[in-house]
């Protein structure tokens, strides 16, 4: 199997754990950020800055750390894979599965439990498929989505426990589920409410199934995050009223065990957080701040003070 070779890039994250006096809680979290710079960060306890202990020399839509300790990256189009594709990856950088775009790009790729790969095609042809570890298609059907922009046809596609696919299709307002045969069961519309014109562009990039039954989103150019009941009505929602300001672009989301939710800012520049982490009650309690300006498009965060969080991972 070919390597893909590119230049080495790290990044040192500082990473600062806030707390109040009434709550004092040390916030320590390892976690894979994706985007430009593909790395894994981690802060010690009692530390205040993160520090990079792996990183990948390439660009990254999205990726996990894998049960076993690999890396599955769905990497960013460049010469060397013009379309975009996926890799999965020891953690000494060896591939050990790889599958290469056929479009435009991957924008998602999720491993599931039966060890099979699910990833997103954009192009003229939008598509999911899920393919097993030779790498042959089990399932692939067209995404039904708008066909004049191939970067924003769709993001974090994910197989959910009852076979079904939850896809995020952006400039269609969307977040789809479809069955194995393509056919679409359900739709949240993600249009701001009092919006119908669309001006706020609340276009949909996370979608995670929650235990009961709702859908956590994260609500791009919006700068939110909301919840979604399964008859599509909002709940819980964070906004920047909620948070002074802080979001900017919200892209990758994910749920902790502990209720929190962890989000990533894709625009923040300067010192405004590029990752931070919120409570039930809208309090921030943790943010990343990478000091050379890096943008964060995903997240996984893996351990929080010191416990390997438990899997799957909602993100």
């Amino acid at each position: 199997m070919p390597r893909l070779l590119w230049p080495s890039l790290i990044l040192t994250l500082a990473c600062i754990a806030l707390a109040s006096a009434a709550d004092p809680v040390a916030i320590t979290h390892a976690f894979l950020a994706t985007g430009a710079r593909t790395r894994i960060v981690e802060q010690a306890p009692g530390e205040r800055s993160g520090r990079v202990t792996w990183d990948y020399p390439a660009a990254s839509r999205e990726g996990w750390v894998l049960p076993n300790g690999n890396l599955l990256l769905a990497l960013a189009k460049s010469a060397a894979l013009p379309g975009g594709g996926v890799v999965e990856v020891t953690r000494d950088k060896r591939v050990v599965w790889e599958y290469r775009g056929t479009q435009d790009e991957v924008n998602s790729v999720q491993k599931t439990a039966a060890g099979t790969y699910v990833l997103t095609e954009a192009g003229r042809q939008p598509r999911l498929i899920e393919v097993d570890a030779a790498g042959r298609p089990l399932v692939q059907f067209a995404l039904q989505c708008q066909v004049g922009n191939a970067h924003m046809q769709a993001r974090m596609a994910r197989k959910l426990a009852d076979g079904t696919y939850l896809v995020p299709h952006l400039l269609d307002f969307a977040v789809k589920q479809y069955d194995r045969t393509g056919a679409v069961l359900a739709v949240i519309d993600t249009t701001t409410p009092g919006d119908p014109g669309r001006k706020i562009h609340s276009w949909p990039f996370t979608a995670i199934r929650l235990a009961d039954g709702n859908t956590l989103v994260a609500l791009t150019n919006a700068n939110a995050v909301a919840e979604f009941a399964p008859d599509g009505r909002r709940g819980w929602q964070l906004t920047n009223a909620d948070v002074g300001g802080i979001i900017h672009d919200a892209c990758g989301v994910q749920r902790l065990p502990n209720g929190n939710t962890v989000i990533a800012s894709y625009a923040a520049r300067g010192d405004q957080p590029r990752l931070f982490e919120v409570t039930p009650d809208k309090r921030v309690i943790w943010t990343c701040i990478p000091p050379d300006g890096g943008a964060v498009h995903h997240v996984h965060v893996f351990a929080t003070d010191g416990v390997a969080l438990a899997e799957p991972p909602l993100r």
